[in-house]
């Protein structure tokens, strides 16, 4: 028998391995979340340092812009690095051209000039607010250049071409500098983040259908994961645009990738007219239909659960072609309305069947690094509604005046400052949904910088003789604000302390401390800033990004399109311009969409499975022969068109109607119809009772105060 005193070595031994084990794991988990941000601010500052050696070795004169380069380029992946910097690139010389005309337009007429680059900012911030992707970022680098050597050529026109030289030199330096030091030096690839959004897409979407399927799921819960599911899409196109500038990324990928998205969206949009149904039968307690389908939603429940591989779609389809056949004898006694309502469901099975085998193979090639043969998809393109397009120009442009309205005014050369600051921040801030929080983080952090920069300057900065004190002087304030652009609820902070000390803190070639000076350059900064952030609230500011009532809008008008638009790809338009507008709605809802937003989201689900199922009439009635059938589906098409346009109940009345007598024009040449085209007769009752229960849930809810 053991005493004691003998266990108690082994008591202290197993403690302190326990709490080894214990250290080592949290500091696994430490290093697991803050080594990629350490990383990060490691080669942002490298970068910045780097650039600024450089700058002062090639006696470039503003050395500052080339370190404040890297620090706007600094971003987690090298896809995204590159990315930016062509766009920036881009922009700035597109920008640095545009000054240099407008100057020499209007040498000796500043008014003229301010107006002409108002307009040139107005032009390119709409632009940006349009494309709302990196593309939209050249957009806001090409107005502000020519901003920022445009306004200080007033003085002196014949300097504006070096202006014009200088800047793009000092930017493309900073650009190699940011693009060679985070592609070599432990590059994070960008092509692996979106392979694990593939696979978070993958995984969601499908516990997403098992949920659904097995009534997991209230209406509300299923909204907000559409409106996820419409943000993922955006997401994995902005990540498939970054991923692209990578050198092991191959166009097959991105072809691959857009076919993915486009089958999400497929597979996603006949889901949702499924649970519309199924939700609309139990809502009106259609317990015969009920009895007849829920088996057959368990058993593709039940299936989801497994690996959906090519042999378990074939199985998986085998089963429920089995199912259908063995429901459909159960079917015959019941009424001609019940009876319509299991044939849409049963088509409507078969549909999210088919699109869901094309969605899972097209994950699997990927997963697998397969190359598979795909068609290009038409790429998912942003759409912002044009109301909020030409906000944002005027916005831009009427910032822009009134600043130079007051410089001429207050005649205090710290303007200059106060014009740029606030041109740059609203052309910035105007692809945003929430720009006015984007621009308060910035000016926060704005804030923050001015007694460090303070501090820094005169107490560290003054006292360095050399390079390297001057780096250990000024690298924490920069190296702070690297780190909190990590924290995603921080990033506009880290920011605003980033560019602030890259404006004051680095010195130029000839160096000169003034207090006075130095305090009136912080104030300038600081009011620029603070004059974005009150055009915001001033200048129409219910015309942001993602404000509910343009989004509701825009939808109207993209299920009007449906009923007009010329056929060729117009399905794909359809869904990416709808999905997108979802998508706004959901960055300006944030975590938790009030009431107000969920009815949007609700107005326009029922929108995108109406204008699907006119699209589909559409191209059934282009490839159909003379006759009833394609008489009275022309007349459906005709009559929703009229709803849509004038969204009166007479109207909507009327296109009911006309959905019926198109369903007995279909169900009298059934019986005798040629069996190549019973799929597309059965299609059109399918897209027939999906668009009459759409229009019935418009007219009954009443939700059309948006459609003008």
């Amino acid at each position: 028998m053991t005493s004691p005193r003998a266990a108690t070595p082994d008591t202290h031994q197993n403690a302190a391995r326990g709490a080894l084990h214990w250290i080592a794991s949290e500091t696994s988990a430490w290093f697991g979340v803050e080594g990629p941000r350490l990383m990060y601010v490691a080669k942002a500052m490298l970068a910045a340092f780097t650039a600024l050696w450089l700058a002062f070795r090639l006696e470039l004169d503003s050395p500052f812009t080339a370190l404040a380069t890297t620090i706007i380029l600094a971003l987690p992946s090298s896809g995204m690095v590159l990315e930016k910097a062509f766009n920036r690139l881009l922009g700035t010389l597109v920008g640095c051209t545009a000054s240099v005309i407008l100057v020499a337009l209007f040498p000796q007429s500043p008014a003229l000039l301010f107006i002409g680059v108002a307009l040139w900012i107005a032009l390119c911030t709409g632009g940006a607010a349009m494309h709302r992707n990196q593309r939209s970022y050249s957009f806001v680098l090409a107005g502000y250049t020519a901003c920022m050597i445009a306004v200080p050529a007033i003085d002196n026109p014949g300097h504006v071409f070096t202006l014009a030289v200088t800047r793009l030199t000092e930017v493309g330096l900073g650009i190699i500098v940011a693009t060679v030091v985070h592609d070599v030096i432990f590059p994070r690839r960008h092509s692996q983040t979106v392979m694990r959004t593939v696979q978070a897409r993958y995984t969601s979407f499908i516990g997403f259908c098992q949920k659904v399927l097995e009534h997991r799921l209230s209406p509300a819960e299923t909204e907000i994961n559409h409106l996820k599911f419409a943000a993922d899409i955006a997401a994995l196109e902005s990540g498939r645009a970054a991923a692209y500038f990578e050198a092991g990324h191959a166009s097959a990928h991105t072809r691959q990738l857009h076919a993915f998205n486009a089958a999400f969206m497929d597979v996603l949009t006949t889901f949702y007219t499924l649970h519309r149904l199924i939700h609309r039968l139990r809502a009106n307690a259609s317990v015969p239909v009920l009895a007849l389908v829920e088996p057959i939603h368990a058993s593709m429940a039940e299936a989801l659960k497994d690996d959906l591989t090519a042999a378990r779609m074939a199985q998986m389809r085998t089963g429920l072609a089995a199912d259908i056949e063995a429901a459909r004898k159960q079917a015959e006694p019941l009424e001609r309305t019940q009876r319509i309502d299991f044939d849409t469901a049963v088509e409507l099975l078969q549909r999210f069947a088919r699109d869901l085998g094309e969605f899972a193979a097209l994950y699997h090639g990927l997963a697998d690094d397969k190359r598979q043969q795909v068609s290009d998809p038409v790429a998912y393109t942003p759409r912002t509604p044009p109301a909020i397009v030409l906000a944002s120009g005027f916005r831009a442009a009427v910032t822009l005046l009134v600043a130079a309205g007051a410089w001429y005014w207050l005649a205090w050369p710290g303007m200059g400052n106060v014009i740029l600051m606030a041109t740059i921040f609203c052309a910035l801030a105007s692809s945003s949904p929430r720009p006015t929080a984007m621009v308060r983080q910035v000016l926060i952090g704005f804030l923050f910088a001015v007694p460090l920069c303070f501090l820094t300057e005169f107490w560290l900065v003054a006292r360095a003789d050399d390079f390297a004190p001057m780096v250990l002087a000024t690298l924490p304030i920069f190296a702070l604000g690297a780190y909190i652009t990590t924290i995603q609820k921080w990033a506009g902070i880290g920011i605003g302390l980033g560019l602030f000390p890259a404006t004051l803190l680095v010195p130029s070639n000839q160096m000169h401390y003034d207090v006075e000076s130095f305090l009136s350059s912080e104030l300038s900064l600081v009011m620029g800033v603070v004059v974005a952030y009150v055009m915001f609230a001033v200048v129409l500011p219910e015309h942001t990004m993602g404000q509910r009532d343009h989004v509701a809008a825009a939808l109207w008008r993209e299920a009007r399109s449906a009923c007009t638009a010329k056929l060729g790809r117009l399905k794909r338009r359809f869904d990416n311009r709808v999905r997108d507008l979802l998508s706004q709605l959901n960055a300006a809802s944030g975590p938790a969409p009030g009431d107000a937003a969920r009815a949007v989201v609700r107005q326009g689900l029922t929108l995108l499975e109406l204008g699907h199922a006119v699209i589909e009439l559409r191209q059934l009635i282009a490839a159909s022969q003379p006759g009833p059938v394609r008489h009275s589906l022309q007349q459906v098409v005709a009559a929703v068109a009229d709803y849509l346009h004038t969204p009166q109940r007479g109207q909507g009345q009327l296109a009911l109607a006309a959905i019926l007598q198109a369903g007995s024009a279909i169900r009298a040449v059934l019986p005798d119809a040629a069996p190549e085209r019973l799929p597309a007769l059965n299609t059109a009752l399918a897209d027939l009772h999906s668009i009459y229960t759409s229009l019935l849930d418009q007219i009954s809810t009443g939700e059309t105060r948006h459609a003008a």
